[in-house]
């Protein structure tokens, strides 16, 4: 029996010659629409599709629920599975556009939130926007004795995240899930996984206050700001590169710039 890689190689140079085309949408403004709604309210808004390209662009609209790990797994669930999705409140048109050259075109969206008494936090989904590609046009100029071509489309997709704020409710909850001290590409990181076990959303700014021994101060090492949905979690990492070789002792804090301010403490040994 022939390998699986043999026989998937094989399948390739036996394609016939493609010559492929097609437009290029970008979604204008920004992937994240956000609105405070209370239960029982309707708000709606536009998002603005623009083709960059030289040729038309059919484009297709669809929503997903959307979870995601600080392993770097992303989940697309059905819509309305997860139970902080606000995916059914959605509706939007047109579902299948075109796009026409230097065109920006209009999306519009409305979201209904329900009449719930026991909602609060945060509520959210992806408004997918795929482009399609167009079906590939056999090159029938090929002469006989020519090899045949093989040719790759790429299509990149949007993920716009929809999300829906209950106005002052939420607990807003973080725990740091994992840590780690790693060299990577030539640097020494501090890595550290922070989950949301909250009901809201945050996104806090981390970063690490590092002691030696004799409780002297060294210095501050900042992570980047990242926004974590319930039941998310992400993984920041603190470059200590330059820090002299030692142990210290690490306070790491979290900060989403009010009053919810997290913190942890370890033990690290740099070698």
């Amino acid at each position: 029996m022939k390998p699986v890689r043999s026989i998937f190689l094989a399948i390739l140079f036996y394609l016939i010659t493609y010559q492929i085309s097609y437009g290029s949408v970008v979604v204008v403004g920004g992937l994240t629409h956000e609105k405070s709604a209370r239960p029982g309210e309707t708000y709606d808004g536009i998002l603005y599709l623009k083709n960059d390209g030289a040729e038309p662009s059919e484009v297709r609209l669809y929503i997903t629920d959307y979870k995601y790990s600080a392993d770097g797994k992303s989940d697309y669930g059905k819509p309305g599975n997860d139970q902080r999705s606000n995916a059914g409140w959605i509706t939007f048109s047109p579902q299948r556009l075109t796009v026409a050259p230097g065109d920006t075109a209009p999306v519009n969206y409305k979201v209904k939130v329900p009449e719930s008494a026991d909602m609060k936090g945060t509520y959210w989904s992806l408004l997918m926007v795929e482009p399609l590609a167009e079906t590939p046009t056999p090159d029938l100029n090929r002469k006989a004795n020519e090899k045949a071509k093989v040719g790759i489309q790429t299509v990149i997709r949007y993920g716009v995240q929809m999300i829906t704020q209950m106005p002052e409710s939420g607990e807003k909850k973080l725990t740091f899930i994992d840590k780690r001290l790693l060299t990577k590409d030539g640097r020494i990181l501090f890595q550290l996984d922070v989950g949301n076990t909250g009901e809201r959303s945050v996104s806090p700014l981390v970063w690490a206050e590092l002691y030696n021994r004799d409780g002297a101060y060294i210095g501050r090492y900042e992570s980047r700001r990242v926004r974590i949905f319930p039941g998310c979690s992400v993984r920041h990492e603190v470059d200590l590169t330059g820090v002299p070789k030692g142990d210290y002792k690490a306070l790491v804090v979290a900060d989403n710039g009010d009053e919810n301010v997290f913190g942890a403490e370890y033990n690290l040994s740099i070698k």
